[in-house]
């Protein structure tokens, strides 16, 4: 399921990839054995020790490749030296929502653009 499909909006319009391109950013792209790509995640430097976890997807939920993909963003988030990582996704994506829970992040007060935003939910974990 195509993002547009859940939330209404692809999410293309706030996103910049010189801001993944920047310093202490990075993008990750998984594909399968076929070399077709199945999921991506990136990290956007926030502050000095805060990441920002954008454009996460996968192609096909419930196979894992999910979380062994954000492991890698947070192992990645730590090796450039962050110490927590903030998302935001829509609240009527439930999928996500029930995702980043178990994943241990917890619900925060929205940030920056989604300040006042009653659509957007945020969500941070510290990584240890």
């Amino acid at each position: 399921m195509q993002l547009a499909e859940i939330t209404g909006d692809s999410g293309t319009s706030s996103f910049d990839p010189a801001a993944i391109q920047a310093d202490g950013g990075c993008f990750m792209l998984v594909r399968n054995a076929a070399d077709e790509a199945v999921a991506c995640g990136a990290l956007r430097r926030l502050t000095s020790g805060v990441a920002e976890l954008k454009r996460m997807y996968v192609r096909e939920p419930g196979n894992g490749i999910g979380r062994k993909l954000l492991h890698a963003l947070e192992q990645q988030a730590r090796w450039l030296g962050y110490r927590q990582l903030w998302l935001e996704t829509r609240r009527v994506n439930l999928r996500a929502i029930k995702f980043y829970l178990a994943q241990g992040y917890r619900i925060r007060e929205n940030y920056g653009r989604y300040r006042g935003n009653p659509q957007a939910v945020c969500f941070e974990k510290v990584l240890e």
